[in-house]
C-alpha cells in the first residue's frame, strides 16, 4: 500500500499540478494538518533533479504562509480552533510548557520546531496564543522551514538518480524510519516538553 501511495505522490511531478499540491501541503501542515511535506517534496524532486530547488521554494513559502495562518489561529481563535488543534495531537496538557520555551528561547523554539521532526503547527499555533513577536517568529520560521527543505532539495540535485535508486531499493525501510521520525517528534514535544 506504502509504495503504490509513493508511486502515486511521484506521478504528481508529472501533472501541472504537483507544485500547487506541494504549496496545499505544506501550508496545511504548517497550521493544522498531521502529514508532513517531506514525501512530496521528495517524491517531485527525485522525479526531477533539476527542479529541486524551486520544489524546495514552493514548499518553503507554502510552509512559512502555513505558519503565518497557524500563528493567527493562536493569535485570534484559540478558543475556537487552536485549543482543539492542540487537544487532536493530544498536547494540551503541554501547552503552559510550550509558552515557557517561548519565554526562555523565544525565535529558538520555532527555528527548532521549524527544522526538526517537531510537528510545527503545534508551535505556530502556540506562537500566536503566545503573543509572541511577529516579526521574531517569521524570520525564525523562513530561515528554519528554507534550511530544512532546500537541504532536502540539495541532496536530490546533487545526487538524483542514486537517491532515487536508493529510495526505491530501501523504499520499506525508509517508510518506517520516515514514521518513527514523525510520530518520535510527537512524542517528543509530549513527554519532554
Amino acid at each position: 500500500m506504502l509504495r503504490k501511495l509513493y508511486d502515486w505522490v511521484l506521478h504528481w511531478a508529472e501533472t501541472p499540478y504537483g507544485s500547487w499540491a506541494l504549496f496545499i501541503l505544506a501550508f496545511a501542515e504548517s497550521s493544522f494538518f498531521p502529514v508532513p511535506p517531506d514525501v512530496l517534496l521528495i517524491a517531485l524532486a527525485i522525479s526531477i533533479p533539476a527542479r529541486a530547488f524551486r520544489y524546495a521554494l514552493i514548499c518553503s513559502v507554502g510552509s512559512v504562509l502555513g505558519g503565518m495562518a497557524g500563528y493567527i489561529i493562536g493569535f485570534e481563535f484559540m478558543d475556537i480552533v487552536g485549543f482543539r488543534i492542540l487537544n487532536f495531537y493530544g498536547l494540551m496538557d503541554k501547552y503552559e510548557t510550550i509558552g515557557n520555551l517561548y519565554e526562555r528561547y523565544n525565535a529558538w523554539a520555532v527555528g527548532i520546531a521549524g527544522f526538526t521532526p517537531i510537528p510545527y503547527k503545534v508551535f505556530t499555533i502556540s506562537a500566536g496564543a503566545f503573543k509572541i513577536n511577529f516579526p521574531i517568529f517569521l524570520v525564525a520560521s523562513i530561515v528554519s522551514r528554507s534550511v530544512r527543505f532546500f537541504l532536502v532539495g540539495w541532496l536530490i540535485y546533487k545526487f538524483g538518480a542514486e537517491i532515487r535508486s536508493f529510495i526505491d531499493r530501501y523504499f520499506n525501510i525508509l517508510s518506517v524510519v520516515f514514521m518513527i521520525l514523525l510520530i518520535g517528534g510527537f512524542i517528543l514535544i509530549k513527554w519532554i516538553f
